[in-house]
């Protein structure tokens, strides 16, 4: 028998340095009203490296960016979409460079992740966190 999973959870946020806060909580709260929180820090600091992507290279003027939470069975999913078309490049940041290791991190902490071209509508970047699958419900 397989438990239903709530809808995924979306908000928009404006291209503004105060949105990536905004989206981290977003999560959170998504996570806690769930009961999925065995990963939210993981997730918390992902959506906090996408979000700030977006709103620094991501940015199309009068546009923002999406944050969608989704549950399956097994993990946490999280992207965040911008109208940018201009692709995302993993950067090789040295010892003394102070940018460039946000997709390290989310590649470390996620188990998945990967970008999505939406070719005029921009790209979505997402991330899959495992979690232990819910318990099986007894017959009654």
């Amino acid at each position: 028998m397989r438990l239903s999973m709530p809808d995924p959870a979306r908000r928009s946020f404006p291209a503004a340095p105060e949105s990536v806060g905004r989206a981290r909580t977003f999560a959170d709260r998504t996570l806690a009203s769930w009961g999925l929180e065995a990963r939210a820090d993981d997730i918390r600091l992902c959506v906090s490296e996408l979000a700030t992507n977006a709103v620094i290279h991501g940015s199309v003027p009068g546009q923002g960016f999406t944050l969608t939470v989704t549950a399956e069975y097994d993990a946490v999913c999280i992207e965040v979409r911008d109208a940018s078309p201009r692709r995302i490049q993993l950067r090789h940041p040295t010892s003394i460079d102070t940018t460039g290791r946000g997709l390290h991190l989310v590649g470390a902490l996620s188990d998945e992740w990967g970008v999505s071209e939406l070719n005029a509508a921009g790209k979505a970047v997402w991330s899959r966190f495992n979690i232990a699958p819910a318990p099986k419900k007894a017959p009654c």
